[in-house]
C-alpha cells in the first residue's frame, strides 16, 4: 500500500536518539522523507521555517528551548508528535486529546500506529492544539535552572588559569585538545569539543561547524566567501571561520 508523501523534522538533543528514530521511521513509513534534525527547540522552529515539513517529532527535554515551548510556535504550521523518555502527566493529557507521543525508544507496533495516524493527516489542517499545549506548560513542574559552565581552566606553563566564558571568543577542535580563544591570544585544554557543548548554554555559545563553537555575541559579521560558504567573524579576531552546510540555518537572512 502506498502512503502519501510528506516530509519530517526530528528534533532530539540526543543524536543516538535521532539516529533510532530515523531508521525507524524508515522501516515504518518508507515514503517519509527526513528533511532536517535538531538538537534543541530553537534550532528546530529555525529548520521548520526553512524546510517547511509536514510533521515535526520534537523531544520534550531539550537544551534552551523544550519541545512543548517549540511547539507552541509550530502547532498550526505542521503535525507535531512529542517524544518523552517518561513524562507520566504528558503522556495522560496526549491520550484525551489531539497530540500525539512516543516514547524513547520509539519503535514497535506503537510508532507503525503514530505512523498510520499521521498518514491519514497528511494534506490536512494540523489540529488546533493550543489549548492543551496552555494546559501542559501550566500543569509542568518549573524545569530546574541548569548551571552551565562559567569558567574554563587552562594551564599555562607552571600556572592554572582561570578563563570566563565571557572572554571567549571561540573553541576549535584540534585532535585530541580544543582551541580556546580569546582576545589576548589562545589556550589549549584537554577538552573535547563536545564536552564544551554539553556544559556551554547553548544560547550564548553556537556550534556552527563540527570543529568550532563560538560565542554569539561575538560575532562581528557573516559574509560568503567566492565559493559561497559562510563565513564568520568575530571581534577582536583576524581569523574567519567557516560555518557548514548544516549549520547555515543559524544566519537564515543570508
Amino acid at each position: 500500500m502506498s502512503h502519501p508523501r510528506a516530509t519530517a523534522l526530528i528534533a532530539d538533543d540526543e543524536e543516538p536518539m535521532r539516529d533510532m528514530l530515523r531508521a525507524r521511521l524508515a522501516e515504518c513509513w518508507p515514503e517519509l522523507e527526513i528533511v532536517a534534525e535538531a538538537g534543541n527547540g530553537i534550532e528546530a522552529i529555525a529548520l521548520a521555517g526553512q524546510h517547511q515539513p509536514d510533521i515535526v517529532f520534537l523531544d520534550i527535554r531539550m537544551p534552551g528551548m523544550s519541545g512543548i515551548e517549540a511547539a507552541r510556535m509550530l502547532f498550526n504550521r505542521c503535525h507535531i508528535v512529542f517524544i518523552t523518555a517518561y513524562d507520566q502527566y504528558a503522556i495522560e493529557a496526549f491520550e484525551q486529546g489531539a497530540l500525539d507521543y512516543l516514547l524513547k525508544p520509539a519503535g514497535g507496533e506503537r510508532l507503525k500506529a503514530t505512523c498510520a495516524r499521521l498518514q491519514a493527516r497528511v494534506g490536512k489542517k494540523p489540529n488546533n492544539i493550543e489549548r492543551q499545549l496552555s494546559a501542559l506548560l501550566s500543569h509542568r513542574a518549573p524545569e530546574k535552572q541548569r548551571d552551565y559552565l562559567h569558567w574554563i581552566q587552562a594551564q599555562v606553563g607552571n600556572s592554572l588559569r582561570m578563563i570566563s566564558t565571557r572572554e571567549i571568543l571561540f573553541f576549535r577542535a584540534d585532535e585530541k585538545y580544543t582551541r580556546v580563544q580569546t582576545a589576548e591570544g589562545e589556550v589549549l585544554i584537554r577538552k573535547t569539543l563536545k564536552e564544551l557543548e554539553d556544559e556551554l548554554n547553548p544560547n550564548e555559545f553556537w556550534r556552527i561547524h563540527r570543529s568550532t563553537l563560538v560565542r554569539v555575541d561575538a560575532i562581528a559579521e557573516v559574509t560568503r566567501d567566492l565559493r559561497g560558504r559562510q563565513m564568520v567573524r568575530v571581534r577582536n579576531s583576524k581569523e574567519e571561520l567557516e560555518v557548514s552546510r548544516g549549520n547555515t540555518h543559524l544566519f537564515q537572512q543570508m
